[in-house]
């Protein structure tokens, strides 16, 4: 399971000292546990297409902040938050590309923005940005 892949990397990179990989893998392995108890409330188990939406989300919000720094010219918090997007993005499957996605949207019969959305969130979990997608979708 992917959040115990995280946990061995989590621990590797306490080993190795490194705060920067150890900093980021805590906030998402934390948020998964929050997830993981939610989910059990409800009777249900995490799963790895779970554990992917929240590197996604943890992405976002990385992305958001930096956005921040960059603004009042903190340049060495840019520099980290770029490296702990690296980090993350290592972690998410290959992406979709945008002819990738243009081309599973022409095979849909029903093109409208909810459809099109519910598919890739059922087929694509974890493997394309929905914000693509949903661009993509306003612009066909």
């Amino acid at each position: 399971m992917l959040l115990d892949e995280l946990k061995k990397k989590n621990i590797e990179a306490l080993k190795a000292k490194d705060q920067t990989v150890r900093g980021i893998l805590s906030v998402v392995i934390t948020k998964c546990t929050l997830s993981q108890v939610e989910l059990k409330a409800k009777g249900l188990e995490l799963q790895d297409s779970d554990v992917l939406t929240i590197i996604q989300k943890c992405l976002k919000e990385l992305s958001d902040e930096k956005l921040g720094y960059e603004k009042v010219g903190a340049t060495e918090k840019v520099d980290n938050i770029s490296k702990q997007e690296e980090i993350l993005k290592g972690l998410l499957p290959k992406q979709l590309s945008k002819d990738e996605i243009i081309a599973e949207i022409n095979k849909l019969e029903d093109k409208s923005m909810p459809s099109v959305m519910k598919h890739f969130k059922t087929n694509f979990a974890g493997k394309v940005d929905m914000s693509l997608v949903s661009q993509i979708v306003r612009e066909l």
